[in-house]
């Protein structure tokens, strides 16, 4: 199915995209400042249970308490200052953040400050000690950079890099799954960025791990904040400079190659075999949509 320019029908929004929050990196290294929004009547605090969040009447759920050890999100559009905690017990009418996120059930710039909140908490809870001297670390900058006072060093929150690929051979594109996806799924490839390689260099290792196909040109499409816990996933495509596939068992059950029509067939939810690839949402569905193109 094509929309009226003839183009493969398209996407809603990326998850977790389209941040609107100021974050105020020039305030929030002043204590005093961030106190004094802690503080203000219009503040706003999203309390998270690992995954999830409480939804009311189909909006986040806010308190207006915020504590004193709440992270600092970020400045609203109307000048709230918003705050993030973990919640001790579950939440009462939770949902998790990626069903929120499949069903487009919030506005992206709540999505994006939930991914926010999410990463950014996650990193606290396992950033307790300092790594280099094991003392326990101090919140500093709302929530921005732990410090340690005993050996003075700093730590900030960190942000995983992934790419992730669809190589394209002529009109035909590939894509794998992994034996844990719901059955009939199929997607982009994907892996870790390691030390020392540009983008590219990590989405041809990786392919070429995965599925034994060298790729050659790469463009990329787009990137999408994924706070399971925090990463950044790297949309890319590839030119395929062979067709012959030899999985690595260990890190994908199958690859193999789909026509266009295939393809968007799957796209559309109207695969003859019931295959699928992921909802519109994930980057891997925008990737495939611009690989059609």
């Amino acid at each position: 199915m094509a929309n009226d320019t003839g183009a493969p029908t398209g996407s809603r929004s990326l998850g977790f995209c389209g941040g609107s929050l100021d974050r105020a990196a020039v305030f929030r290294g002043e204590p005093d400042w961030v106190a004094r929004k802690r503080a203000e009547p219009t503040a706003r605090l999203i309390r998270l249970n690992g995954d999830k969040v409480r939804i009311e009447a189909g909006a986040l759920h806010y308190e207006t308490t915020v504590d004193g050890d709440a992270i600092f999100l970020g400045i609203d559009s109307h000048g709230n200052a918003v705050f993030a905690g973990e919640a001790v017990e579950p939440l009462d009418n939770a949902q998790d953040l990626r069903n929120l996120a499949i069903e487009a059930k919030l506005p992206a710039s709540d999505l994006a400050m939930l991914a926010q909140a999410r990463s950014l908490l996650h990193w606290h809870q396992r950033r307790r000690y300092c790594s280099n001297c094991g003392h326990e670390l101090e919140m500093k900058d709302g929530g921005y950079r732990r410090h340690c006072s005993h050996c003075t060093s700093d730590h900030f929150p960190r942000t995983d890099p992934v790419v992730i690929i669809i190589v394209r051979s002529g009109d035909d594109v590939l894509l794998g799954r992994q034996s844990s996806w719901p059955e009939g799924r199929f997607s982009a490839l994907a892996g870790f960025m390691e030390p020392g390689e540009t983008i590219e260099e990590a989405a041809r290792r990786e392919v070429f791990e995965e599925t034994g196909i060298r790729v050659g040109a790469i463009r990329y499409v787009a990137s999408q904040p994924w706070p399971y816990p925090s990463s950044l996933m790297i949309g890319l495509i590839g030119e395929a400079l062979n067709r012959d596939i030899v999985i690595d068992e260990k890190e994908i059950e199958v690859a193999r190659w789909f026509s266009r029509s295939e393809a968007q067939a799957m796209l559309d939810e109207r695969h003859a075999d019931a295959l699928s690839v992921p909802p519109p949402m994930a980057i891997a569905h925008k990737i495939l949509i611009d690989a059609l193109k």
